[in-house]
């Protein structure tokens, strides 16, 4: 597992999201200020430098400080630093009033500077030049030890309390940053997560609907155009009667695919399965089969089968289907025996032909391999070899299926036999 690296964080971002306020209380205590500063202070002319002190304070707010904010640009802020502590110290020469401005300088100073150290820094040198002005203003406040003791004591705590407050407030804004990165960075990686989901669903359901074409249309497919040939030829040699058969046949063959078609398209189920159960539909694969190519289908079993569930009555279809089509197209047999029933729990599905068998070094198909992952999807085992007498054996075994009492696939899973196919039930 990786570590996750946090993304610098660009903490002055906390502040600026709170830009409005600053401006509102800057604005509010340099009014105060000013006024009370030019009603305080002893001559015209002082009050006249208070205010224009103020004047060019504002401005410069506006032009370097509040704009270097909003751009990042730290040339510009720390310019207006320079001009805010240097206001302050002529302020608070003029009048102890102008004490009022600390309020906004500590703020502003942690609210422009870039890093921890350059917020100390900016600290110590308003505080310092705050304690001259007060000495320029008033010399006899540092007559005495005492006096300059107690002035460092007042002007140490206030430099104290700032640091420490602007310190605490900047973790904050970090922690409040990175609490933001994270929530970005977690947005980001549940939205790619569902994207992979959804890419995933989509392949996923691509290769289900492939093999389900494969299973079910394809395979109708291939016994139209095998009927097509075979009546073709009964056409060629003037026998009417075998071609109308096969063309009855094409047409049925054709019915059955267009409901297939038909259930992919509203997203049914098998509709073998919708109208029967699960040993009614083999049993009509079957005589669907041996009616189309005249190999002889053996049916055991379907009348101990029972219930069974509708996800592995689906799979055992399918590969019975599969397997009957393989069958077709490679045994070249005569006779496919076709078997179902329970071992134990588990439901098993066995189908073995008589025809020439698997040839040495065979790769499984598109459809050997749809019928494996069904399988493998549905817990069970697919085995694939040669039969006792030499054909193919295909065998399909899937664990326990619990089944409602009303199951849709009937009760007992019965098929009536029909008439012309060997049944050898157990």
């Amino acid at each position: 597992m990786t570590r996750r690296t946090p993304r610098p964080v660009a903490r002055h971002e906390f502040w600026v999201r709170a830009l409005r306020g600053w401006d509102v209380g800057f604005y509010a205590i340099t009014a105060v200020a000013g006024v009370s500063i030019a009603i305080e202070v002893r001559s015209l002319r002082e009050a006249a430098v208070a205010v224009l002190g103020l004047a060019a304070l504002v401005l410069a707010y506006l032009a370097l400080g509040r704009r270097g904010a909003q751009r990042g640009d730290v040339l510009l802020t720390r310019t207006y630093l320079a001009v805010l502590v240097t206001v302050v110290v002529l302020e608070v020469g003029l009048s102890e009033l102008g004490s009022v401005l600390l309020f906004v300088a500590y703020s502003q100073i942690w609210f422009f500077a870039t890093r921890r150290l350059e917020g100390v820094l900016w600290s110590v040198l308003l505080t310092v030049a705050f304690a001259a002005a007060i000495v320029v203003r008033e010399p006899g406040a540092v007559a005495t030890v005492a006096d300059a003791a107690e002035l460092v004591g007042q002007v140490g705590t206030g430099l104290v309390f700032a640091i420490a407050l602007g310190l605490w407030i900047t973790w904050v804004s970090e922690q409040s940053e990175e609490r933001a990165a994270l929530v970005e960075e977690l947005g980001a990686a549940q939205a790619e997560l569902a994207s992979t989901h959804h890419a995933s669903g989509v392949l996923a359901e691509r290769a289900r609907l492939a093999q389900e074409i494969h299973d079910t249309l394809a395979q109708g497919f291939t016994s139209v155009v095998m009927l097509a040939q075979a009546a073709s030829a009964e056409l060629a040699r003037d026998r009417v009667g075998p071609a109308t058969e096969r063309v009855g046949q094409i047409e049925q063959v054709a019915r059955d695919n267009l409901a297939q078609a038909r259930a992919l398209v509203a997203a049914f189920g098998p509709p073998e399965l919708e109208r029967g159960t699960l040993g009614d539909a083999l049993d009509r694969l079957a005589a669907r089969f041996e009616a189309e190519t005249h190999v002889r289908v053996e049916v055991d079993g379907l009348r101990e089968l029972g219930a069974v569930g509708p996800e592995h009555a689906v799979v055992l279809l399918r590969a019975a289907q599969e397997a009957l089509a393989n069958v077709r197209k490679h045994a070249d047999a005569t006779v496919v025996r076709l078997t179902v029933g329970r071992d134990g729990d588990d439901v098993r599905l066995e189908v073995v032909d008589d025809g020439r068998g698997l040839p040495a070094g065979a790769v499984e198909g598109v459809g050997l391999r749809g019928m494996r992952e069904r399988v493998d999807a549905g817990g069970g085992t697919l085995e694939v070899g040669s039969g006792p007498g030499g054909g193919t054996r295909v065998a399909v075994t899937l664990p326990r299926d619990t089944v409602p009492a009303t199951s849709p696939l009937g009760d007992g899973g019965a098929a009536a036999p029909r008439p012309g196919t060997t049944r050898e039930d157990a």
